[in-house]
């Protein structure tokens, strides 16, 4: 079976990339071992993403955004920051000129809009069940080899398929990523009060805690911390959990009630040097991986979509889309933005765990100063939107 395009992995980014080459005339097949399915309408995904503006009008375009029903969708349209020394930055929509600043929703709500949308794609072959074994490249093409015996052929391979790519190894490419040595707590939350669409967000002595507004009375959480404080909040009670996080949050938005149990993932740091091989690009966390203190990692996958599907398109179907220095104008065109999110989330991470007090001084002099310059806020805020 041949192919112009093989995209290996239909989560959320992989899914956007494939539905971004629907007119561009390439024949496109979509590995995926298991497809998403249709979410619940009562209960909560405990998989909550922040979308930029920039990116929500891009999964408009590809028709994703309106199969997501508003009942799942909450806008932020403000972020209150607090340092761990009285430091505070806030920054307000309204303020800059903009109707708001990020959406939240389900990753699970997204990934099943994006796969309704591949349904109709008559370029895409969707293919599921085998998982891929073998991976071979040759001058003019690749080959996949999956577990049923089957052998698929392209002319470019795309790796989607996430933090542990099986793609990113089996094409050879070292990745040495750094454990931050924390995992990121989540959990959603029905609250005593309304969050006013406000993001909040404390950078404390035990990590980073982040509330996120879901449609209604309810929150979802991320709170970045160090694996052993991690593991014991979730070995915590019901009942206790909730109370923890309540006092954490310095009773914001008063009494929590669990909506789903908490979970936690461990959180690293993952440069590559390229994000590009002949007949190879890599997308999403196959190819970046971030701190999830800004609430970017799925939003710079989803520049990546935007950024390879451009570059193919824009050199046309009957251009080789293999081609190494094709694929350089898209490694390059990502760099930048990739290395500056990095640079950016680390350094605060590292800033925020030094303990000395001087720098504690320092940090939350910093948000104060910061809060106080407009101008640079809605420059923050104008690079957050894209």
């Amino acid at each position: 079976m041949d192919f112009d395009v093989i995209v290996v992995g239909g989560g959320l980014v992989g899914s956007a990339f494939a539905a971004a080459l629907q007119d561009s005339g390439f024949d496109v097949a979509l590995v995926e071992a298991q497809p998403p399915q249709p979410p619940s309408t009562q209960d909560w995904d405990v998989r909550v993403y922040a979308i930029s503006p920039g990116n929500q009008a891009f999964l408009a375009r590809l028709g994703a955004w309106t199969r997501v029903p508003d009942t799942r969708v909450a806008p932020v349209q403000g972020m209150d920051v607090r340092g761990d020394g009285g430091g505070r930055l806030r920054f307000d929509a309204l303020g800059a000129g903009l109707p708001e600043l990020a959406f939240i929703l389900e990753g699970g709500q997204l990934g099943h809009a994006l796969w309704r949308g591949l349904e109709q794609q008559s370029n895409l072959t969707r293919l599921g069940g085998a998982r891929p074994q073998a991976l071979r490249f040759e001058d003019a093409h690749a080959t996949i080899a999956f577990s049923d015996g089957r052998h698929l052929t392209a002319r470019l391979i795309v790796g989607a398929d996430g933090a542990r790519s099986w793609v990113r190894a089996a094409a050879g490419i070292a990745a040495e990523p750094r454990a931050y040595g924390q995992l990121g707590v989540v959990a959603n939350f029905e609250t005593e009060k309304p969050h006013g669409h406000l993001a909040r967000q404390w950078f404390r002595g035990d990590g980073i805690l982040a509330f996120l507004p879901l449609p209604g009375n309810r929150i979802s959480i991320v709170w970045s911390t160090p694996e052993p404080h991690a593991r014991a909040l979730l070995a915590l009670g019901e009942a206790a959990f909730c109370e923890r996080v309540r006092a954490a949050g310095h009773d914001a938005l008063g009494a929590l009630s669990l909506l789903t149990p908490p979970a936690g993932f461990p959180l690293r740091l993952l440069r590559l040097s390229s994000l590009v091989r002949p007949r190879l690009a890599l997308i999403g966390d196959a190819a970046h991986n971030v701190h999830p203190l800004a609430g970017q990692g799925v939003n710079l996958g989803f520049h990546d979509a935007r950024c390879l599907a451009a570059t193919l398109k824009a050199a046309g179907h009957e251009r080789d889309c293999g081609d190494y220095l094709g694929l350089r104008r898209y490694d390059r065109a990502r760099k930048e933005d990739i290395l500056a999110m990095q640079l950016v989330t680390d350094g605060l991470e590292r800033l925020f765990r030094m303990r000395h007090p001087l720098v504690r001084w320092g940090r939350n002099l910093g948000l104060d100063l910061t809060n106080r310059q407009d101008w640079l806020k809605n420059a923050l805020v104008r690079h957050a939107l894209s």
